[in-house]
């Protein structure tokens, strides 16, 4: 993988991640949508599906992260440091282009609805500590890079491209076990990305972007993922 690939990849996957679970989120939320909702099942398999999509169509790319906690988990193993910067281009950029695409996608109903909107593109939690929020992302990103890790240790699954299917059913999972305290963020790029577009872009009535919040689901994630990834590398060098 070049690093011109690995930007494309990482930034077209990362966009229809966002694509589909910020979609998801519009869907379910926005006035003169026909999916109002549905619910949180709809949204955690909305999410699910979108890693799936986004992660399919990057991993002969890039090898699809779509995710810097991932990334930052599997340097820890990999050793491609100089690589970082590269993903999280893409990550960072692609979420910000799968955000855009949801407020084009979902205009009309942005229009029939009243804000605030912040909840289609970034995460808040339900009960504001955050101590608790922040261990909320850390325990749930841990568990989604420490499962990737998992995941690639069985070449079988990493050459048949059925891990990442294992992946976003995790991800799911994550979404319903897990989901409820912050709405699961257990991605920087896919909350920070969005969050500024949701700053960026024109929408009557959209309501303040919490950004006094916006640090726990990039820290928290980020220690997940080296907690996870550490440990991962750890476990899997006993075998």
């Amino acid at each position: 993988m070049t690093p011109a690939s690995i930007f494309v990849g990482e930034l077209f996957g990362t966009a229809i991640l966002v694509l589909f679970g910020g979609g998801v989120c519009a869907a379910v939320t926005l006035n003169r949508s026909k999916a109002k909702n549905a619910g949180w099942v709809a949204i955690a398999f909305g999410w699910g599906f979108g890693v799936m999509a986004g992660a399919y169509l990057a991993l002969p790319l890039s090898g699809g992260h779509l995710n810097p906690a991932v990334t930052l988990g599997l340097a820890l193993e990999s050793g491609d440091w100089p690589l970082v910067p590269v993903y999280f281009a893409g990550q960072f950029l692609g979420a910000m282009l799968g955000a855009t695409l949801v407020w084009l996608a979902y205009l009309g109903q942005f229009r029939a609805s009243e804000g605030p909107f912040l909840g289609v593109f970034s995460t808040a939690p339900e009960v504001r500590n955050p101590v608790q929020n922040l261990l909320t992302e850390i325990i749930g990103t841990f568990a989604l890079v420490f499962v990737i890790v998992a995941t690639g240790q069985n070449t079988g699954l990493a050459v048949s491209g059925t891990g990442v299917l294992i992946v976003a059913l995790l991800v799911v999972g994550i979404g319903l076990s897990l989901g409820g305290p912050t709405g699961y963020a257990i991605n920087p790029a896919r909350d920070l990305g969005p969050r500024i577009m949701h700053q960026l872009l024109p929408i009557a009535g959209k309501g303040g972007s919490d950004w006094g919040y916006a640090w726990i689901p990039v820290v928290g994630p980020v220690i997940g993922g080296l907690v996870g990834g550490g440990l991962g590398m750890a476990v899997y060098s006993l075998v």
